[in-house]
């Protein structure tokens, strides 16, 4: 027979949260969960930006409240040398190569990283790997809706796992 946990009060480490946010940026709604399910992470193992996570701790369910994330807690700053020029010979002939388009770029190691087009030249296109919310300051309503302790796996691989997403 197992041992009855006794569900979590509050937000904390090896506690699953549910949480409902939306995400301001310069005044403008960039992220929300309003129009899908909350998001669902293991508190305490970085899966979201470290200054949300910190703000996060011992709330309660249906607990409301306001974080404003400096770019060292959120998306880092604006870094120069992540902006490089490539050859436009690079690029497959079926992508579309004007500024704003989002791109996935695979390192020499296998990993994959998104690029945004900044600007097209006559020979060169320039690839801003930075994250688009790098540098900015990050506005966040959240609501905690809902919270459980996490299973041995979930700890032991560090994020959650649920039947309808698998990692």
């Amino acid at each position: 027979m197992e041992n009855e946990q006794i569900p979590p009060q509050s937000v904390a480490d090896d506690v699953v949260v549910s949480l409902d946010y939306t995400l301001r940026v310069d005044g403008e709604v960039v992220d929300s969960s309003e129009d899908g399910a909350p998001i669902e992470f293991l508190q305490g193992y970085g899966n979201i930006i470290p200054g949300l996570e910190n703000a996060l701790y011992d709330m309660r369910i249906n607990e409301k409240k306001q974080v404003v994330i400096s770019p060292e807690d959120g998306y880092g700053e604006v870094d120069p040398d992540a902006v490089i020029e490539i050859s436009k010979e690079e690029f497959p002939p079926d992508i579309t190569l004007q500024p704003g388009v989002t791109l996935q770029v695979q390192d020499n190691e296998g990993n994959v990283m998104l690029a945004q087009i900044t600007d097209v030249g006559d020979e060169t296109v320039t690839l801003d790997f930075n994250h688009p919310l790098a540098g900015k300051e990050l506005h966040f309503n959240v609501t905690v809706v809902g919270l459980r302790a996490a299973n041995d796996e979930e700890i032991a691989h560090g994020h959650v796992h649920n039947s309808e997403h698998s990692h």
